[in-house]
């Protein structure tokens, strides 16, 4: 159904591009994610993170 629906806006040939390019893409998008989150402040990130925020939590 996707791929109907595609072929009528996109074409054959671009989906078939498309797909080669997906594996590629969600490599490097996870690559700049975890740069993202080396060279920010990973404490920032982390506090997201339910099982990791307990550890990191101040005795003020």
């Amino acid at each position: 159904m996707v791929q109907k629906i595609l072929n009528k806006f996109v074409g054959t040939k671009y989906i078939t591009i498309l797909r080669t390019w997906v594996p590629n893409m969600a490599a490097w998008g996870t690559v700049v994610g975890v740069a993202v989150v080396h060279f920010t402040d990973w404490r920032l990130v982390l506090d997201y993170v339910p099982y990791i925020k307990g550890k990191f939590s101040e005795d003020e």
